[in-house]
Parts: structure tokens; C-alpha cells; sequence
């Protein structure tokens, strides 16, 4: 198990992605790099009032410790009072223009290690990506969808399916009954292929980001908006906010770990705004998200 060779792709990746972003948008990320107390540390990249993105944080972290806190040891009772090491990058994008869906991707790395000759390590690769629009686009999601697919079914055609299901399980608000956007794919405790095969199928989840989702910033960045569009975007993002203090696992594991505040919540949008039992008006465009966008489907049948 090559260690060192997941931290060398991981702060590559960063790099690769902020270069990337910072020539669509034209302005720099502000880089933060941070260290943490009881091990390890980061860099976290902060893109705020650019040209296309009112927000984009793409944080790398490798953290270590003496004992897994609870949102890692309760799934895996096997590995608790053990030393641990993660690391992984994690980002957030959020655009200016509501007609560019905001897009998450996270690919992450832990180890618990073991503590004698009896024992051996334990470790396990997990990530993801998936998109959420304000106003959405067939052809974005499609698009979106077929690049993850493509990229992983050199490994197992079974591997779209399974994680595009697990995908909208994680990313759906249970106290709203509705989904978080229109999903991607999510995979968790993966290690199923061997060290060498899983972290090359990690690999590719996260090189398939850019290609998955620049054409679409590049499609429509330049669509024309009013405040109508801007105030319903800021009422969707609120449900990005739930979400991601109520159930996501990163943010809670961050959290309990002592991880660096600022750095954790790097995904929050800027402008945000929530009404009291609002409903949008019957077929607006804003409705259309809710019918034709926020529900179960598979996106890969529009064009087979």
C-alpha cells in the first residue's frame, strides 16, 4: 500500500483543478495553507467574488490521529482505538450565473492502522461527484453523467449503476423529501479491487471532474439573468446548506476530528436566503426544477 503515491495525486489534483478554474474565471484562488494541533495539516484554495464563481473552494487535507472519532469508528467498530490517517480533496463550486449548476466532488483516502503483527491495516477509498442546478438542462445532466460513467466502466459497468443509486441515497434531504440536485456518483468504504486497482479507479473519478463539468460552465456563463433568477438560486442553496450541516458525514468527520473550521465549511455559499413554506408558481421555469430535474431518473437514457 503505497501511501505517499495517493498524498502525490491528491495535492496534484488540487493544483490541476485551481489552474483550470482560475483560467475560466480570471481571477486567483487565494491559497491557505494551515496545520493541525494533533497532526497533519492542508491547503485550503478560496475563490470568492470572481467573474464566474461567487464562490469556489477546493481544500486538500492529510490529518492523522491517535483515535478514530465517532463518525469513523461507529461504521467501523473493527478499526476504533486505532491510529488513523486521511486525506483527500474536497470542493465546492458555486457560480455566479444561476443557469451554472453548482457541482461538489470529493476523493478521499484513510488508513487505520494497525497496532502489532496480529493486526493489519485497514483502509478504504470513498468520493464522488455530483451537480446541482438552479435551472436545469437535460444535456447538462446527460453530459454530466455519461463522463462519469465513461470513466469508470473500464473498471466494471457495474460500478455507474451502483454508485449513481448510492449517490442519490446520500445526497437527498430526508426532511424535505427531496433530492439535493441531480446526483452523480458516491462510493464509500471501497476496496474491493486491491489496493493498486481501487486507487486507479479512484484516479479516474477524479480526473473525470473537469471534463464533466467545465463544458457546461463554458455553455453557460454567458446566458442572460435577472433578479428573479438570482433570488430563486439563493433560496435553492439554502438546501445546500442543510444538507451539508445536518447530514453531510466530511463535514461532521471534519468537525469531530478537530479539523480547521474555516477550511471545513469552505463550501458554503456566499448568498443564501430561506422562506417560510414557499412553493414556486405552477409550470415557471423554477417549478420545472422540482418536476422535471429533482427526482429519480436516469439521465443516460435521454440519449442511449
Amino acid at each position: 500500500m503505497d501511501t505517499q503515491a495517493v498524498l502525490s495525486y491528491l495535492q496534484n489534483l488540487q493544483t490541476r483543478i485551481v489552474e483550470a478554474i482560475e483560467l475560466v474565471d480570471g481571477k486567483n484562488f487565494l491559497q491557505d495553507s494551515w496545520q493541525r494541533p494533533e497532526g497533519g495539516g492542508g491547503n485550503s484554495c478560496m475563490l470568492e467574488d470572481g467573474n464566474v464563481f461567487e464562490r469556489a473552494g477546493i481544500g486538500f487535507s492529510h490529518v492523522l490521529g491517535t483515535k478514530l472519532p465517532p463518525a469513523a469508528s461507529v461504521a467501523h467498530p473493527e478499526a476504533a482505538g486505532r491510529p488513523w490517517e486521511a486525506m483527500g480533496v474536497s470542493l465546492v463550486f458555486h457560480p455566479r450565473n444561476p443557469y451554472i449548476p453548482t457541482v461538489h466532488m470529493n476523493v478521499r483516502f484513510f488508513v487505520a492502522k494497525a497496532q502489532n503483527a496480529a493486526e493489519q491495516d485497514i483502509w478504504w477509498f470513498g468520493g464522488g461527484m455530483d451537480l446541482t442546478p438552479y435551472y436545469g438542462f437535460e444535456e447538462d445532466a446527460e453530459h454530466f453523467h455519461r463522463t462519469i460513467k465513461t470513466a469508470i466502466d473500464t473498471f466494471g459497468s457495474s460500478y455507474y449503476p451502483e454508485f449513481k443509486k448510492e449517490c442519490d441515497e446520500y445526497f437527498f434531504l430526508k426532511h424535505r423529501q427531496e433530492p439535493r440536485g441531480i446526483g452523480g456518483i458516491f462510493y464509500d468504504d471501497f476496496n474491493e479491487l486491491g489496493f493498486e486497482k481501487t486507487f486507479a479507479f479512484h484516479r479516474a473519478v477524479g480526473d473525470a471532474f473537469l471534463q464533466a463539468y467545465l463544458p457546461i460552465v463554458q455553455r453557460r456563463k454567458d446566458t442572460p439573468y435577472s433578479e428573479r433568477e438570482r433570488d430563486f438560486q439563493a433560496y435553492r442553496r439554502g438546501r445546500y446548506v442543510e444538507f451539508n450541516l445536518i447530514y453531510d458525514r466530511g463535514t461532521i468527520f471534519g468537525l469531530q476530528s478537530n479539523g480547521r473550521t474555516e477550511s471545513i465549511l469552505l463550501s458554503m455559499p456566499p448568498i443564501v436566503k430561506w422562506r417560510y413554506d414557499w412553493k414556486p408558481e405552477a409550470g415557471s421555469p423554477e417549478a420545472k426544477l422540482y418536476t422535471d430535474f429533482l427526482i429519480e431518473k436516469d439521465w443516460l437514457s435521454l440519449n442511449p
